[in-house]
């Protein structure tokens, strides 16, 4: 049944644009130019705004989803790599029901990879026009058909731009993938723009610059009280501190010290006599996968409670999923829950916040450390990265344990990678919980992406070196 279904995709995904295979090894340097051209392409991009529509002050309500989207408000890059995550979700999922069959040839992985790519292009057609006619640009009967139609036919380009740049890195052609590298970059961008930005801010204190570093030489040259104005730079609220800045470098911190805790098992060939490796089983097994189904869940839920809450307020219903509140505070506007199943979602963002509020944090700590580990030990099994699933791998390459028979493998694996999945989720659930309550900047979601993508292309960095022979090598 799986198989039909992608052979029935045969003729549309034949019509698919597509990047070529390399027909000769890339070379290190090569994939850091290929990288660097994508980033720059994706920034480009980030910055150019969509022809046609109407600017609008009101809050944005996908500002919860702009994280794990690296999108970009208004501009080509609205719907950033959402199509992309949400396509591999679902062909993800359907192939761990076995609705889909996926064999080990190259044909049929292309096959998979060319459905996934269509299911993409489909998702990305219809977020455009749901965006347009929703009035997310100004109401479509002020704007006209040409228009919406132009907007429509943008953000299709725009993703399928994103789609190939993701399958040129996929390829080989650069370092990672497209999904991570955005991610990171625009997490990276935030968190520097916020430490150093120069854009001024009335506050009704006077003007203060945004960036907390800028902001605390600025307060220190301006302020006769000193000590008053440091002490305004490390906690002044609504605006990025210097507190926020190293809490963010703490958690950063962490997480890489987390990122080496690992369990090697030994394992032998079963054909060459004396041939011994280990398997490493981190305790983020599952690397940032459960932060980012987590987010995609809570993100979906607050822009569904939001659009509810704009057509349908003072309904029992809607406001037990949640009542909205636009903020400013010196940054983009947002909605924020006050009350609802998503208040009890969302994080507290400062320390007196939870105390002020305990319930609500204790509500949130067991919600995002339970969701997590469960994200986690659910992602084994559909991702095919499962104690069976690694057992099977090693006997293709004809590998066993050492001390255990082929047989009995499986049960060895059983005792570590559950264990190490579900644990390493709650780690990644409470190091998110610690970062958003010091206030974090660019939300402890946000970091715990960052640090993670950048932790997995240092692997990458190290192991294109120890193939190639030394730092030098790499490069010339």
């Amino acid at each position: 049944m799986g198989v039909k279904i992608l052979e029935w995709l045969k003729p549309f995904i034949a019509v698919i644009p597509e990047v070529a295979k390399p027909e000769r090894k890339i070379q290190f340097r090569e994939k850091v130019l290929w990288t660097a051209i994508t980033l720059f392409i994706f920034l480009v991009c980030c910055q150019i705004p969509l022809f046609g529509i109407m600017s609008s002050d009101s809050a944005d309500p996908f500002y919860w989803m702009r994280v794990i989207m690296a999108s970009n408000r208004g501009t080509l890059m609205e719907l950033g790599i959402s199509p992309i995550v949400t396509s591999s979700l679902i062909m993800q999922l359907l192939q761990g029901a076995k609705l889909i069959d996926v064999g080990d040839t190259p044909k049929e992985k292309a096959l998979f990879n060319g459905a996934q790519k269509l299911f993409g292009m489909i998702i990305t057609l219809g977020q455009s026009v749901v965006y347009v006619m929703t009035g997310m640009y100004g109401e479509p009967s002020s704007l006209g058909a040409g228009v919406c139609l132009l907007i429509v036919i943008q953000l299709f380009c725009a993703g399928l731009i994103v789609l190939l740049l993701d399958e040129l890195l996929q390829k080989g052609y650069g370092l990672g993938s497209g999904i991570s590298l955005f991610i990171a970059t625009n997490i990276c961008e935030t968190i520097v723009w916020k430490a150093f930005s120069p854009a001024t801010i009335n506050t009704g204190r006077g003007t203060e610059f945004e960036g907390a570093v800028i902001a605390l030489f600025h307060l220190l040259a301006t302020r006769g009280d000193k000590v008053r104005a440091l002490r305004e730079a490390f906690y002044r609220q609504n605006l990025p501190n210097l507190m926020s800045l190293f809490a963010t470098v703490l958690v950063f911190s962490v997480v890489i010290y987390f990122q080496g805790f690992r369990v090697d098992l030994p394992i032998k060939s079963s054909r060459y006599r004396g041939q011994t490796s280990t398997y490493p089983i981190k305790l983020f097994y599952t690397s940032n996968i459960p932060i980012i189904l987590q987010s995609a869940l809570v993100s979906n839920l607050y822009v569904i409670s939001q659009m509810l809450s704009a057509k349908f307020s003072g309904f029992f219903l809607v406001s037990l999923l949640g009542v909205w509140q636009e903020v400013g505070g010196g940054g983009p506007a947002r909605s924020y829950p006050i009350g609802g199943l998503c208040y009890y979602m969302s994080p507290p963002e400062t320390v007196s916040r939870v105390i002020e509020d305990p319930i609500h944090a204790v509500i949130y700590i067991m919600f995002m450390l339970g969701s997590c580990a469960f994200f986690s030990k659910t992602w084994i099994d559909v991702s095919g990265s499962s104690a069976k699933d690694v057992a099977k791998q090693l006997k293709e390459q004809q590998m066993v344990m050492r001390g255990h028979r082929e047989t009995s493998m499986i049960k060895e694996l059983n005792r570590y990678i559950p264990t190490a999945a579900a644990f390493g989720g709650l780690c990644i659930g409470a190091l998110s919980v610690l970062a958003d309550f010091l206030g974090a900047i660019g939300s402890g979601t946000g970091i715990l992406l960052a640090v993670t993508i950048i932790y997995q292309y240092f692997e990458i960095f190290v192991k294109e070196q120890s193939e190639m022979g030394g730092f030098g090598a790499m490069f010339f």
